[in-house]
């Protein structure tokens, strides 16, 4: 599972980024998460994985996902998720509602600021309630 370092040995204040920012790296984080579950659960063909994944990565799945882990977080977490949910994003979902869009930006945001503060271990955690949960 995900490694416990960051790619690029540069300092970053995760608290001093926007919550997009922390969103943009986020929604990268998770799907890595997302993929690389779908891939040690099961050999199966390219179109069958993206299928599969489509069921986590979703604005919909994430606000799902949320809802499993709202009662772990830290009040600091919690803080994150927030400013996330709440940032102003500029355009309306396609496949969603806005307050699903939402609250995935804000799952996205918590998952962006635990890999930019190196919180490896409170990723596979959260993400492990949220996998399992899902199955």
């Amino acid at each position: 599972m995900l490694m416990s370092f960051r790619f690029i040995d540069k300092e970053v204040n995760a608290k001093q980024l926007s919550p997009l920012n922390l969103a943009f790296i986020g929604d990268c984080i998770y799907e890595i998460l997302v993929r690389e579950t779908l891939v040690t659960d099961a050999n199966r063909p390219v179109n069958d994985l993206h299928r599969e994944s489509v069921k986590y990565v979703s604005a919909k799945a994430q606000t799902e996902a949320f809802e499993k882990i709202k009662d772990m977080l830290t009040d600091e977490e919690t803080a994150v998720y927030k400013r996330g949910r709440n940032a102003k994003v500029g355009h309306s979902p396609k496949s969603a509602t806005e307050g699903e869009y939402h609250c995935a930006t804000g799952v996205e945001a918590l998952f962006g600021y635990l890999y930019l503060t190196e919180q490896t271990d409170r990723i596979k955690e959260l993400f492990s309630v949220i996998h399992t949960e899902h199955t």
